[in-house]
């Protein structure tokens, strides 16, 4: 019998409602909220509205983000205008900055150096473990064949199935173990078709484990397993970049008022600080996923998964650590990053969502390899430009005369008391208290 009682207040169907009926719930349930400012930014075209609704689920509206380019990237002696999308004021413009103080300089070196993504089953095996070896040397082949099933379009593109192992995971959770798959999906992310590979294997595997261990031992088989989970992983240490620039000491002019020697000391210093300090890892790393989430959402790629890679990657070593290097070797500077990108270029919102396929329309239609170089460059930019405030004039000098007009536009400023402050704030301090002050200077006089 069920004696489950619904909430008084939970809404039931609103999925099923009309978008109006939608914003008109919204209005009516919660207090100060205007369906007006939902509908302002419906797209006209309602065709492409309509498409951006399918997105996701119970859409009110869009959420814009501004969309900038960086040129002047100059990556494996290639010059790329790269599209961003993101809401901090100064990310577009360090990684320009940057792009731009390295294309005289040689420009951005990339290579990827693995291509391979992940998927596991997961289960526990109460049964004796030499039987469950013994099973899988024996079954090796038709659980790959059972794998392989879904993956011939990614065949044609050069890519598939490229391994099965049996993981004895069982330190911390006995009996626990995995079937790990790699594959190598080309130029597709490949999250739906790994997870339906991995769900045909998991009833591949449970009729084989079955009738070896009836058939073939003489052994029960009821309630000696229990799958959990056919999933992909989003931890993607086989797929993976570096991207590196380099310089001639010797070669290298003065920088924001240090000497080349005195800016690159300080900059391997600042580097080598993220490697041991976590507070400091953390910092820097953000700064770095700056520039590559704001191309990954340009190309309509997943941030969410990229984050978390790249995140648990700065980890594998057992302490979180700074993602990006700097050194010196025979007089040449080099600095350098690697991060696993799991992206795709085919498929998903890649050319679903107009914006995205025109960024990789941009970037001249690049595969999901050359993608991955251009990304992790940007990325490498980022931190570039970050360090090099950091260790010069400091990083607010540069950030908050960006992020003056927003200050301007919480203080409700007029067209005319944000030109003047512009200009009062080319040498000042930029902060939230001076910016009030100077409007309160101005509206006296």
């Amino acid at each position: 019998m069920n004696t489950q009682v619904e909430h008084p207040g939970k809404m039931m169907g609103f999925s099923k409602l009309s978008r109006a009926e939608k914003l008109s719930w919204m209005e009516c349930h919660h207090q100060g909220i205007d369906e007006d400012i939902f509908k302002k930014f419906w797209i006209q075209d309602t065709e492409l509205q309509k498409t951006m609704e399918e997105f996701s689920e119970n859409t009110l509206t869009n959420f814009p983000l501004p969309f900038g380019i960086a040129p002047n990237f100059l990556i494996n002696d290639k010059n790329y205008t790269v599209p961003m999308v993101i809401e901090e004021s100064s990310v577009v413009a360090a990684a320009a900055k940057a792009a731009s103080f390295w294309m005289t300089r040689g420009g951005f070196k990339a290579e990827v150096l693995g291509t391979e993504k992940v998927g596991h089953l997961h289960f526990y095996f109460y049964g004796e473990k030499n039987d469950l070896i013994d099973y899988f040397n024996k079954y090796k082949v038709e659980l790959s064949e059972s794998v392989s099933f879904h993956l011939q379009n990614m065949k044609k593109r050069g890519g598939g199935f490229k391994g099965l192992r049996l993981c004895e995971e069982n330190k911390e959770l006995p009996n626990y173990y995995k079937l790990e798959c790699l594959y190598d999906t080309v130029d597709a992310m490949g999250a739906n078709v790994i997870n339906t590979s991995l769900e045909e294997l998991s009833q591949t595997f449970k009729n084989t484990l079955e009738k070896y261990l009836t058939k073939d031992l003489g052994k029960r088989f009821e309630g000696q397993l229990d799958i959990i989970l056919a999933i992909l992983s989003n931890y993607t240490p086989q797929c993976i970049v570096r991207a590196w620039v380099s310089h001639d000491v010797s070669k290298m002019e003065d920088i924001d008022g240090l000497s080349a020697q005195d800016f690159i000391s300080r900059f391997v210093k600042a580097t080598q600080i993220a490697q041991v300090d976590v507070s400091r890892a953390v910092t820097n790393n953000k700064g770095i996923m700056n520039g590559v989430d704001a191309v990954v959402l340009a190309t309509g790629n997943d941030f969410r998964a990229i984050e978390a890679s790249v995140h648990s990657f700065a980890a594998n070593s057992g302490k979180y650590r700074g993602l990006s290097r700097a050194y010196i070797e025979g007089n040449i500077f080099t600095f350098e990053i690697t991060l696993p990108l799991a992206l795709g270029t085919v498929g998903g919102l890649t050319h679903l969502h107009p914006l995205a396929s025109t960024s990789l329309k941009i970037l001249g239609n690049p595969n999901a390899k050359r993608l991955m170089e251009i990304i992790a460059s940007v990325g490498l930019a980022q931190n570039f430009s970050a360090i090099r405030s950091l260790v010069t004039t400091g990083i607010q000098r540069g950030h908050m005369k960006l992020h003056l007009l927003n200050i301007l536009k919480q203080l409700e400023a007029t067209d005319l008391e944000i030109d003047n402050a512009k200009i009062y704030f080319r040498d000042k301090v930029i902060s939230y208290k001076a910016v009030r002050e100077f409007l309160k200077r101005v509206t006296i006089h």
